[in-house]
């Protein structure tokens, strides 16, 4: 028989819930998986998982309340200079603008006082999975038009926008006005990359085109691909990667080149777990630099590397010695961050499944701030959200959160 959560842990949405896990079977899954694949003409590196997250009114609005209040606080002028000491000199890149493109904040969720409440984890002046999120919203839209009480339609995007509405926000954000062939998704190796379902998608939804930047060409101050001349770069590149496997390129970031970065390179630095020490936010855990801790008692700690995706360098138990290893000169590279409590909060078959929402934002160059757009949401059963954390799991993943439009205050 399988096991149920235990009494009085708080459910995420407990009617669709208990509507979706009563008629869930390994074949909903297989088509869902299926159908996705079919959509997107490529396979997956990373797990899909076997469920959408149902979002309940009171939650979204909680969520959508704190993402828009901690966006407001990361606009603050004062603490943007502040937060700008986190670019190095040798990535600092000509023509910042006042606001980046696009930014994300991931938010566990977490139990307070028997209430389900969203707690920021990390934030990113950096591009997301923007439009294969999209796709899944469709894909898992599809599927539950077969299930009882569950057709649709659902909703992914917040700030009452739709399907269309969305896709508009997000062409005006990441082509401007220029020709689809005047932009490229720069990213290295973007066949190889796990993200890789996303950039089929936006090759699908807006017409760009992926594209290594060591097969862009330079001529004075401009970039090519091919004989096209090359007005934006949707900038996928991870600095992490790029200096790890110190790869060259036909151009550097220090240098002004004619064409408009989406978003700017600097915002990768100025946006990043770098700037949880700067917000003020119930919903913001206690964050310091390591270069800053005078405290001993590190039981309800994490010490997390600022630069790094996927979980990588993350210490979960960090010991004063852990901090003292750092050599002093590097250790404003790393933060140490109140502890995170994610509460078991989807009811699976099978028992609970720990919950991640990214709240997107996106920026054309004409709106005055980010508008929060749509969502991405990962679940783990591991002891942490990472894919590497969560192998030998099920119901674990990548996934999207639904609601009914017009649901709250989205």
């Amino acid at each position: 028989m399988r096991r149920c959560l235990t009494a009085g842990t708080p459910v995420m949405d407990p009617r669709n819930r208990s509507l979706f896990n009563a008629q869930f079977t390994p074949r909903i899954y297989e088509e869902y998986r299926r159908d996705l694949s079919d959509r997107l003409g490529c396979s997956f590196e990373f797990r899909l998982a076997e469920t959408p997250l149902f979002l309940p009114d009171d939650f979204l609005r909680r969520t959508v309340r704190a993402a828009e209040e901690i966006m407001a606080q990361l606009s603050d002028p004062q603490r943007i200079e502040r937060m700008k000491r986190a670019i190095p000199a040798r990535w600092n890149t000509p023509e910042m603008d006042a606001l980046p493109n696009l930014a994300q904040l991931d938010f566990a969720v977490v139990e307070q006082d028997g209430t389900l409440e969203p707690k920021l984890i990390e934030l990113q002046g950096f591009p997301s999975l923007t439009a294969m999120q999209v796709v899944q919203r469709d894909a898992w839209n599809a599927a539950l038009e077969r299930l009882d009480a569950l057709a649709g339609p659902w909703s992914c995007w917040f700030s009452g926008l739709d399907r269309e509405s969305f896709l508009d926000l997000a062409r005006r954000t990441i082509a401007g006005g220029c020709d689809p062939r005047q932009v490229v998704l720069m990213d290295l190796d973007p066949p190889g990359q796990k993200t890789w379902p996303d950039f089929a998608a936006t090759k699908l939804l807006l017409g760009i085109e992926s594209v290594d930047p060591r097969d862009l060409v330079r001529r004075g101050n401009r970039l090519y691909y091919k004989t096209v001349q090359i007005k934006r770069i949707y900038n996928r590149v991870v600095f992490d990667e790029l200096i790890r496997k110190q790869i060259a390129l036909p151009f550097d970031y220090t240098e002004a080149l004619d064409l408009r970065w989406v978003p700017h390179p600097n915002w990768y630095w100025t946006w990043s777990k770098y700037s949880l020490p700067f917000l003020d936010h119930p919903a913001v855990p206690k964050t310091v630099f390591a270069s800053d801790f005078r405290g001993a008692d590190l039981r309800r700690s994490v010490l997390k590397p600022l630069f790094s995706f996927a979980g990588g360098g993350v210490n979960v138990d960090p010991t004063p010695a852990d901090i003292e290893r750092i050599p002093e000169a590097e250790r404003h590279e790393w933060c140490i961050q109140e502890k995170i409590e994610y509460v078991p909060a989807l009811a699976a078959p099978d028992g609970g499944v720990k919950v991640e929402i990214r709240m997107m934002f996106l920026r054309p160059d004409d709106e005055p701030r980010p508008i929060l757009a749509q969502n991405l949401v990962r679940l783990s059963r591991g002891k942490m959200l990472g894919v590497d954390f969560n192998k030998q799991f099920t119901w674990v993943g990548s996934t999207v959160a639904l609601h009914r439009p017009g649901a709250g205050i989205a």
